[in-house]
């Protein structure tokens, strides 16, 4: 398998997200051998914000190109010597996505498809792309679009004549307090002493900040194409982050929205049938995939990862000590 040490530069779509912010710093400060880190966005603010973080005279092998995943001629210049490419751009909020389908759909899956064949037409040696839960069983528009994503990623190593780029997909939940999770609404609302929950038995995963750069970086290395990698984590309830936000606060239960599920899952026992546990995380390979690993367990094949039926479970003051992390990776005080 390749080692990080092996690339020489990499690009990040979307890279002005919380992610790529993450996960920009990580590469800079833990992997100064890149001669190159590109971050590709389309809003051209927060470049300019994050230029103040992260600056090019400090930091002279950074680069920041604007551009969208939907032009397909920008993605193929932007690609040009590019060893790796992160691919975390995409339209992400459910309830936008259900009044707005075909930007979702151009943005999510038709960038997809330009991100696969820019990287296949410029050789780039490895192509990961950033999925989510709903994209598992989807019933949001927004999870319909990621799961075709996730569909075009993981054929794409094998649907070249000649292997040369190598496709595979991270998928994990949601990040505690990272944008257009509950938890940044419930901060706002706390002073009114009433929260809007949505059915209070809801529950979702959890990823503590900095494992989802953890994912990254481990499929960066492990990856030979057609995989997606899973991390564990635990689940939470919506009632405990409404406790850890405000104890004292009042409940409105205003009902699921479209598109929302009550529980989210990172894989069903359908795609259990080809999924091995290497300690931290899981890795679903393609069903003809011949290079496994012996040291990998392979999990029970009526096992569905769900966020109701997890093992492992975040208490009140496991949401805040999360939460206090993510704020502080963010230069902020969440109980501010």
């Amino acid at each position: 398998m390749a080692k990080i040490t092996d690339y020489q530069s990499i690009l990040i779509t979307g890279g002005t997200g919380s992610f790529g912010k993450r996960f920009v710093r990580r590469i800079l400060q833990e992997y100064p051998h890149f001669e190159r880190v590109v971050v590709f966005s389309r809003d051209e603010f927060k470049q300019y914000q994050m230029a103040q973080m992260f600056s090019p005279k400090q930091y002279p092998q950074l680069k920041y190109v604007l551009g969208d995943v939907r032009d397909a001629d920008k993605l193929k210049s932007a690609f040009a010597d590019i060893d790796v490419v992160i691919h975390a751009a995409a339209l992400k909020q459910v309830d936008t996505s259900e009044s707005n389908p075909l930007e979702f759909i151009k943005t999510n899956i038709l960038g997809a498809e330009n991100v696969i064949r820019a990287a296949v037409e410029n050789q780039v040696k490895k192509i990961i792309a950033l999925s989510s839960d709903k994209a598992v069983n989807p019933v949001s528009l927004y999870g319909a679009t990621k799961m075709c994503a996730d569909k075009l990623f993981l054929v794409a190593t094998q649907s070249q004549n000649r292997v040369r780029s190598r496709f595979c997909v991270v998928r994990y939940g949601n990040v505690v307090g990272a944008r257009g999770s509950v938890i940044p609404l419930f901060l706002q609302k706390k002073n009114e002493q009433k929260l809007p929950i949505t059915h209070p038995d809801m529950t979702r995963f959890s990823v503590p900040v900095g494992v989802e750069t953890d994912l990254v970086l481990y499929a960066l290395e492990h990856s030979a194409g057609g995989e997606v990698f899973v991390p564990k984590t635990p689940s939470y309830r919506i009632t405990d982050v409404a406790q850890a936000i405000c104890p004292q606060c009042t409940y409105d239960i205003i009902g699921v929205r479209p598109g929302e599920k009550l529980h989210e899952e990172l894989f069903t026992s359908i795609e259990a049938q080809n999924a091995f546990d290497t300690g931290n995380f899981f890795i679903l390979y393609p069903p003809d995939y011949q290079m496994i690993s012996n040291e990998f367990q392979k999990v029970n094949p009526q096992f569905a990862y769900a966020s109701n039926t997890n093992t492992e479970w975040l208490s009140i003051q496991n949401i805040q000590e999360q939460m206090q992390a993510y704020w502080v990776a963010e230069g902020k005080d969440f109980m501010e």
